[in-house]
Order: structure tokens, then sequence, then C-alpha cells
């Protein structure tokens, strides 16, 4: 199984916000795989559907960024997934926008929605896919990421999800994280 998570906070209030690049990552895997429709269920907005006989998960918590392990806890324990079988797709602060890197494991780095998908699953060890949104000059860290990207910046974010998206595909395709890593970061 995979169960690929793209963190973001629900409503049309947060659509398109920097701090939503794995919801709006996760609209174009929904393209990519030709899905149209997700369920609500354990507090997320998900789809399962199968790529050459592996089963296939696409999430959207519903839990607003800073409580999204509850709903990855739920679902990895009632569809019994590994850690193993977990990518998390985020934003990051610390990184230029659109700039993708793919890790395996490690902290939070000051990530909320990390930090509780931690401390639900119990781990560190789980992948994922974090999408660059930058730092802000001068605004508060709130206020960036709760905001759109300007025009000039969208280009840039979009091919960021656009590389982000071909991760995942590679990985439900078969291809190792460690693989992935030589790849793309």
């Amino acid at each position: 199984m995979k169960l690929i998570v793209g963190l973001g906070n629900p409503g049309k209030k947060y659509d398109r916000t920097k701090h939503n690049m794995g919801f709006m990552t996760i609209d174009s895997l929904m393209d990519e795989y030709g899905q149209t429709q997700m369920k609500k269920d354990f507090e997320a907005e998900y789809c399962k559907f199968k790529v050459d006989g592996e089963t296939v998960f696409l999430v959207k918590p519903l839990t607003f960024m800073n409580e999204s392990g509850r709903a990855v806890n739920f679902l990895m324990g009632y569809y019994q997934i590994k850690p193993e079988e977990l990518m998390v797709i985020q934003d990051d602060l610390d990184m230029p926008i659109g700039k993708v890197r793919l890790r395996t494991k490690g902290s939070a780095g000051g990530h909320n929605g990390i930090k509780s998908i931690i401390s639900a699953v119990g781990t560190k060890d789980f992948s994922r896919i974090k999408i660059g949104i930058q730092h802000p000059e001068r605004q508060t860290v709130v206020n960036w990421v709760l905001t759109p990207f300007s025009k000039d910046q969208e280009p840039v974010a979009l091919s960021g999800i656009d590389k982000a998206v071909s991760i995942v595909k590679d990985w439900v395709s078969g291809n190792t994280t460690d693989q992935l890593m030589n790849k793309y970061n």
C-alpha cells in the first residue's frame, strides 16, 4: 500500500496558499491518476484506487495543519498501513520557492503538521517531499504561509508541484526512496 498525504488547511479561504502546497499536489495527483471523487471519513478527504496491483491512497487531512497526525493515524490504523508505506507532502520555509527535496526520515524542522504526524504515528521514519515556499522578507511567517504566491512566484511554485507529482508517481511505480533521492535531490 501507498498512503500519500498532502498537508494543508481545508476551506476555500486557504485554497492556493503557500501552506497548502501538499493539498495542491494531491489535486494534481488526482488529475494524473484520473480520480474525480474523494470521500470524507477519518477526518480526511481521500480516494483509494489501484495502480498495477498497488493500493494507493491520496489524502487531504481535514483537521487543519496542526492536527494532521490525527487523520493520518486513523487511516494508518484502519487500513494497517506501515510507516514505510507513508509519504507526506509538505511546504518548507527554509527552501527557495519551488525547490523540492525528498527525505526518508527526520525531525519536524519546525513544521507543525509534521510534528503532529510524528507524535500521532510514533516515529520520524516516514518519507516526505518538501516543496520550498521561502522565508518571508517583510511579513510574519503566519501571514506569509496563509497568502497565495505572487504572479511571478506562482509558475516557480507550480514547477515544484510538478516535480513532487513525478516523485510520487515513480514511488507508486516501485522505485525505492533511495533511488528517488538519487534521481531528484
